[in-house]
């Protein structure tokens, strides 16, 4: 008996829609599987026995004979003396003879020597994949064959003999000659007349009845019992008979490849059976492998803050993240697997188990309600496709590595290997991905604190004289370091013109040559060594002070008198002016805690000192009270003695920084600018010394440009460890982000965000980025004082 049994475990497409998977090339945990065995619907075997016989009979027949002869008599004397031959006489005599013969019947019957019939019990199936590891197949819509049977093998109870015939003989007469006859023998004719009327034994066959089919009829026939049938050949079951779907892969399974399937089908003896057999068990060939590969893919990203990137020459090839700003990261679970069945380019989420990111600093979540430690691993909810964080202002600027990774659901706790992007190699579990950016600072709020023009004083001044500040500046906008409102509102924005004075009655005041303006700006980042510095680029523009003319910007080139020389070009190598500014200057009204805790976080920062720290601080806040050389009229470089770090020392305990470098991340510089008291414009490129040749040159030759304002714009750049010819933040010229104008902003009179302004006298002027005092061209301090006045 062979059931040709076989068998599959496949993807169950309807548990697992839309999606359809070749288990020979992989299938996920979390999905379904089914298994299937297919095999004859039973199983039968037998041995039917012809049984051949003769049924015996013994008779006895009791003939009567009659003999006759003749019986030759003498001869008598005839009359004539002559012998006289007598007739022969008649004899007769009845003679009586038994008859002892045997004879037999033959008959021929089946008898069953051997009947087995096999239902099917169950099929066990098992595999790596399957629950449990196999699975148990119970019949669905089977019904096993019925079979009635009987058996005897006592030969009485097939064959019943027939009654023996009567015989009724009267031979004839048996004729002899002269002699007495003997009687002849019978013996054959009565044999075979014993024979002929004798009936045939009445014979009947075991009984066999299959599915209300004769195989053996056991109905009483004469002499020859029926030649049994063969029971019919099982058929193949169905497909849904030993079955079972929706057989969910284990999350707990590792991937394994080819995982080998074996299996078993079970019958079970049915009743009725003769002859022995017990239930049997056979293999079932030819099931299939399965492969479980659970994927995972990471396709990470992040955003690159273009809009507040001020790098002189951004890294294109890294994504921004700004200091003391939130940045995203995209963890998609969606990307390119392997390219079979069910896998491709699709979402993953139901397979993955775990999304993390680890970053090489300090993070907070986007509300700053938790720290994390830079590398450490953050998990990220699977349905988040993105996550927000805050990058806080200590952190480092400079390039790093973000790092990804994403855990399939059957992920080994330890050991995991990982694979790029996808695990399209089973023995990973892990994909991970990364991410260069950089981390950049900042450069912003620009502000002018004070005007030494006497008729500013007021502006800036608690009182006339006074020296504490009211605490009015003049900001580049309306706009803060972000572009959200910061409260301010004309006339207290950049640049300072005419109708910039907040009193009414001053509203032709704007500022005259020689009186410098004070100015600070601030940093975020890396700005704390020695050797950094902010460098103030001006640039000369003159524009006239008539409302019937259109506005009209023109590049013009400055000169002024020195003690030596006469008409020296700002800027030329003639211009030997020096200027020299104090940090810790009565009218400055930098806070003392500034400088104090710069000096602390400066000393806290460095090591090696041969000096305490009490003593460096006196000597620091001793320093802050001398003069500090910037530059001249063309160019200054506000350098470290004139910055303060200005962060708190507050951060997380587990932070990366300390409280000195955390005071030292965000900085401000201070700085101040004059224009010479006696000033004279040209436009740009004019040669004087080719002009006096041929006209008379002196502080009143027509070639001087009067009537108007001199537009002084400021390029603002940071500038790291005295590296000159590479600026690190630009405040205005940076390729991604103008800082002046797209985030803090000129708001216009007409409260339209543009680059023109209209003065309260209707005079319309062109702005620049940059633009931070329209000095007066035809007033001076000299106009105040004696001619020795401000330079």
């Amino acid at each position: 008996m062979d059931p040709s049994a076989t068998g599959a475990i496949k993807a169950d497409d309807g548990s697992n829609s839309p999606y359809n998977f070749d288990v020979g090339k992989g299938i996920p945990t979390s999905d379904n599987l089914y298994a299937n065995t297919l095999a004859f619907n039973y199983l039968y075997q037998h041995t039917f026995g012809q049984m051949n016989g003769k049924v015996n009979y013994e008779c006895n027949v009791d003939v009567d004979y009659v003999l006759k002869w003749k019986e030759k008599q003498p001869p008598t004397t005839g009359p004539d003396g002559k012998p006289v031959i007598v007739a022969d006489k008649d004899m007769s005599e009845t003679e009586s003879k038994t008859y002892s013969f045997t004879f037999t019947k033959d008959y021929t019957y089946w008898e069953i020597k051997n009947l087995e019939l096999y239902g099917i019990d169950k099929s066990v199936m098992r595999n790596y994949a399957l629950p449990g590891g196999e699975v148990i197949l119970n019949p669905s819509g089977y019904t096993p064959p019925t079979m009635a049977s009987s058996h005897s093998d006592t030969v009485e109870d097939h064959v019943k003999p027939q009654e023996g015939a009567s015989i009724t003989y009267t031979p004839p007469a048996v004729v002899g000659g002269t002699t007495k006859p003997s009687p002849p023998d019978d013996t054959s004719r009565l044999k075979g007349m014993a024979e002929t009327g004798t009936k045939d034994p009445l014979v009947k066959n075991d009984k066999v009845d299959f599915n209300g089919q004769k195989i053996m009829d056991d109905s009483e026939v004469s002499k020859t019992g029926p030649t049994p049938t063969k029971i019919p050949n099982p058929t193949t079951i169905g497909n849904t008979v030993l079955y079972q779907n929706a057989l969910l892969i284990s999350s707990a399974l590792l991937n394994k490849l080819n995982t080998t399937s074996t299996g078993t089908i079970y019958y079970t003896l049915l009743p009725q059976n003769i002859g022995g057999g017990s239930d049997k068990q056979y293999p079932i060939n030819a099931i299939n492998t399965v492969t479980v590969h659970t994927p995972t893919v990471i396709y990470a990203n992040a955003s690159d803050d273009a809009a507040h990137n001020q790098k002189t020459v951004p890294n294109y090839s890294r994504r921004a993240f700004i200091l003391d700003r939130n940045f995203k990261v995209y963890m998609p679970t969606t990307g390119q697997h392997r390219n079979i069945s069910g896998y491709g380019d699709r979402d993953y989420a139901k397979y993955i188990k775990a999304k993390q990111v680890r970053f090489e600093f300090d993070v907070y979540t986007a509300d700053k309600s938790i720290f994390y430690p830079k590398d450490t691993w953050i998990t990220i909810p699977v349905s988040e496709f993105e996550k927000t964080f805050f990058l806080p202002v200590w952190v480092n600027e400079g390039d790093y590595i973000v790092y990804f990774r994403s855990f399939a659901e059957n992920a080994p706790a330890s050991g995991f290997t990982t694979e790029s992007e996808a695990n399209l190699n089973l023995d990973n579990h892990v994909a991970t991905d990364t991410v260069p950016v950089e981390v950049i600072g900042r450069l912003y709020d620009f502000r002018i604190t004070d005007i030494a023009d006497p008729n500013w004083e007021t502006v800036f001044r608690t009182a006339k004289g006074s020296s504490p500040s009211n605490g009015t500046s003049y900001s580049v906008g309306t706009k803060g370091i972000d572009g959200a409102a910061n409260g301010k509102i004309a006339p207290y924005v950049l640049p300072i013109l005419r109708g910039s004075h907040p009193v009414a009655s001053f509203k032709s005041m704007t500022v005259k040559t020689g009186y410098h303006f004070k100015f600070d700006l601030k940093t975020k980042g890396n700005m704390f060594e020695d050797k950094d510095a902010i460098r103030v680029t001006p640039t000369f523009y003159f524009q006239d002070n008539q409302a019937s003319t259109p506005a009209k910007r023109v590049e013009v080139d400055l000169y002024y008198h020195s003690d030596t020389k006469k008409f020296v070009k700002i800027g030329s190598s003639s211009a030997v002016e020096r200027r020299n500014i104090i940090l810790n200057q009565r009218l400055r009204n930098v806070p003392v805690t500034d400088i104090l805790n710069t000096a602390g976080s400066l000393y806290d920062m460095k090591t090696g000192w041969t000096m305490t720290r009490p003593q460096y601080l006196t000597a620091y806040q001793k320093r802050s009270t001398e003069q500090t050389y910037v530059g001249g009229y063309d160019i200054q470089l506000l350098p470290s003695p004139l910055r303060t770090f200005i962060n708190t020392f507050d951060r997380p305990v587990n932070a990366s920084a300390s409280p000195a470098r955390t005071n030292a991340s965000i900085q401000q510089w201070y700085g101040e600018y004059s224009l010479p008291a006696a000033v004279y414009v040209v436009a740009k490129g004019t040669d004087l010394a080719v002009y006096g040749k041929t006209n008379k040159l002196d502080e009143k030759s027509p070639i001087f440009l009067r009537n108007g304002y001199i537009s002084l714009n400021f390029n603002l750049e940071t500038i790291r460890n005295a590296d000159l010819n590479k600026p690190h933040l630009q405040y205005i010229k940076g390729p991604l982000n103008n800082q002046w104008w797209n985030m803090e902003g000129y708001d216009g009179s007409d409260d339209a965000r543009d680059r023109m302004i209209t003065d309260p006298y209707g005079v319309q002027y062109l702005l620049k980025d940059g633009d931070v005092v329209f000095y007066d061209a035809n007033k001076s301090s000299y106009d105040d004082y004696a001619p020795n006045g401000t330079h």
